[in-house]
């Protein structure tokens, strides 16, 4: 295990020595997000009855921050020691094929997660929360962060330039995070994109993260979290196997 221990303790020191970039930036751009959408919206939208507005997007503000951040650490890892010519470093030691996987994937879920309980700590401060099922909020918060974790770890080893990467996650993550229901209920789209609506896994993870506070959902938790869990396992294996391939990495 020590090779993986000492993976994961470089990873995680990598995000951490630059803190202000990576924990404390996102944080303040999500309190932006509160301060704009729930100022203007907060008496004018109801979205579930005696569910004040701010209530409601909290839970989506802290769940989409745990979600990009999570991918941005391990894509930006990868394509930044391709670029540096340093992966040479990690794929000489005997290190297998699950050591990268889970070092990598476990990194993004730490730094997913401190940026999401940094999230919740500062904009709590303006909505009465409540914890209605805190296991699904745990749940969903480990399964996200680790989807996306490994999300970034495909695009990263895809990606040869920043270019490549930007193009990923503008055109691919940004839209789908965007467009889960983090401001908004689905069910107050037309027919046609609520349809659209519930073939993004992203809106399944951030509506099971919020039924965990408000105890209301557009759809059965139970039902996100089987799709969450599946869409999560078919990543995984893709990664894995690209990872023991060593495609666009030992080439």
């Amino acid at each position: 295990m020590i090779g993986f221990q000492t993976l994961l303790y470089k990873e995680v020191l990598r995000f951490w020595k630059v803190a202000t970039q990576t924990i404390t930036a996102p944080v303040v751009t999500a309190m932006l997000y509160l301060l704009i959408f729930g100022h203007v919206l907060e008496s004018h939208v109801e979205v579930y009855p005696g569910v004040r507005y701010t209530a409601f997007l909290i839970p989506g503000l802290v769940m989409m921050s745990v979600l990009q951040n999570a991918f941005a650490n391990t894509s930006s890892s990868l394509i930044q020691s391709k670029i540096t010519g340093n992966l040479v470093f990690v794929l000489l030691p005997p290190l297998s094929h699950w050591d990268l996987f889970g070092a990598y994937v476990l990194a993004a879920v730490l730094r997913g997660l401190m940026v999401g309980a940094g999230v919740f700590v500062i904009t709590a401060w303006f909505a009465d929360l409540s914890f209605a099922a805190p296991w699904w909020i745990a749940i969903f918060a480990l399964l996200g962060a680790a989807m996306l974790g490994t999300m970034g770890l495909i695009a990263g080893i895809w990606a040869d330039k920043f270019d490549q990467l930007a193009a990923f996650q503008n055109f691919l993550i940004m839209p789908a995070t965007f467009l889960s229901g983090v401001f908004y209920s689905i069910h107050s789209l037309p027919k046609f994109w609520q349809l659209v609506s519930h073939f993004n896994p992203f809106f399944y993870m951030i509506d099971g993260f919020r039924y965990g506070f408000v105890g209301q959902s557009d759809v059965d938790p139970m039902l996100s979290f089987t799709i969450v869990t599946i869409a999560f396992a078919m990543l995984a294996t893709l990664a894995v196997q690209l990872l023991k391939g060593g495609y666009k990495l030992r080439h």
